[in-house]
């Protein structure tokens, strides 16, 4: 079975590679601009000939799609734009920055008549030099050489500081094939993303979550990460390392070397690209931190009961915005969806309204008083008294053991053949 996956490599390149990737990052800045120009230009002509009566086929078509806007470029770009093939930058440059805009046209009319699923979506806006370097390649244009260099178009072969012998294996024997390749600058660092169609059968089944693994409840919280409850009465607490908090006395230093510094001059671009350092450690960091332990959890817990959290509201409280950014609650379950699904580990999600905090586990009884700092509390109605994240994350264990339907699916994981088919179709 196939399965979409990324994967990140940072490169090495000399300062002629540095240079080349710069102008194509540009090239790619410029097209997407240049898409974004012309469908405003013929949107705003189609308006005003609809108030002079024009109606159907007379009026100006707004090129939305990729095809469209190729063939836009391709006719602009010998005026416009004659850099383009005399600097010798690739073509698939310009072709991809001509889907990326016509998937977020596309992302906003779905947004606007509400074929789309979440937060209302914006029109696209234009893209600035600050806003970061990346550009993109289609299939396997850009792709390894060999264990230490990746081959992209119009740049050459560029190094790397990582071995590539886990992506070069696969593509030798065919079980993973190239999609699609972005190359992006951070704090004057270059990384390339490809994005693979991989099958990862043998892997998962390697690694895979042994039958007689424990059913957790997962609390999250800030003060304590994660309170973990097992089945089997195990409890384990997970303290998140807090790389934001942590960098707040380098982050206020670098904030102030670049703010004493003349804009665009040569120290402003050395403060910037430090500063930039710090945050893509605080990153790192945290992205770290989060692939471990939800790879962790995944591969030791038959089904993991989380909590639905509203982070975009818990972040409208300017008392603990930093520290529930810091946290990473949301790229946390997300992790442990896709690492659920590779190791045969299963996920059940909490309503958000469900009061796991405030619901005591032996009598049931909600405590309607509860405040966010009472750490621990005694039950109204029985007396008990509860530590606040080990009780909440006992209260989603309960409620994952207690839904039947979530539990046949649990089971049908752990059977073999016929086995699985009869609990399936109970």
């Amino acid at each position: 079975m196939s399965h979409k996956q990324g994967v990140r490599f940072e490169l090495a390149p000399d300062p002629d590679q540095t240079l080349l990737m710069g102008r194509h990052a540009g090239l790619s800045r410029v097209v997407e601009n240049f898409c974004l120009e012309i469908v405003q230009k013929k949107w705003a002509q189609r308006q005003a000939e609809q108030t002079y009566g024009f109606t159907g086929e007379d009026l100006t078509k707004a090129p939305w799609t990729a095809p469209e806007l190729e063939k836009e470029w391709r006719a602009a770009h010998p005026t416009r734009f004659p850099w383009f093939g005399a600097g010798k930058l690739s073509s698939r440059v310009p072709k991809e920055a001509c889907r990326v805009r016509a998937t977020g046209f596309a992302t906003f009319l779905k947004s606007r008549t509400g074929n789309r699923k979440g937060a209302p979506v914006g029109f696209p806006r234009w893209r600035k030099r600050k806003h970061g370097s990346r550009f993109r390649y289609d299939g396997d244009r850009a792709k390894p050489v060999d264990t230490r260099a990746v081959w992209l178009p119009g740049i050459g072969a560029v190094t790397t500081r990582e071995d590539l012998s886990w992506l070069t294996v696969r593509l030798s024997v065919s079980t993973a094939r190239i999609l699609g390749a972005t190359v992006r600058e951070h704090a004057g660092r270059w990384w390339v993303s490809f994005q693979l169609e991989i099958d990862r059968d043998d892997l998962n089944l390697r690694r895979a979550v042994p039958q007689d693994a424990p059913q957790t409840g997962i609390d999250l919280g800030l003060t304590t990460f994660a309170t973990l409850r097992d089945d089997n009465g195990a409890i384990q607490e997970i303290h998140a390392p807090k790389p934001l908090a942590r960098a707040q006395r380098s982050l206020a230093r670098a904030n102030r070397k670049l703010a004493r510094c003349q804009p665009e001059s040569k120290n402003w671009h050395k403060a910037r690209i430090k500063l930039a350092r710090v945050h893509l450690r605080v990153a790192n960091r945290r992205n770290d931190f989060l692939h471990k332990t939800t790879t962790r959890l995944t591969r030791t817990k038959s089904a993991i009961a989380v909590e639905t959290l509203n982070v975009k509201g818990m972040q409208a409280n300017r008392r603990l915005a930093r520290a529930v950014a810091d946290a990473g609650f949301r790229e946390f379950v997300r992790q442990l969806d896709y690492k659920a699904a590779w190791y045969g580990s299963q996920v059940w999600k909490a309503d958000r309204w469900f009061a796991s905090s405030k619901t005591c586990g032996d009598c049931l009884t909600i405590n309607r008083a509860l405040s966010l700092g009472d750490r621990s509390w005694q039950c109204p109605g029985c007396g008990v008294i509860h530590e606040r994240d080990r009780n909440a994350a006992g209260n989603l264990l309960a409620a994952m053991l207690a839904d039947t339907e979530f539990q046949q699916t649990v089971l049908a994981g752990k059977l073999p053949g016929e086995a699985k088919r009869l609990v399936e179709a109970m």
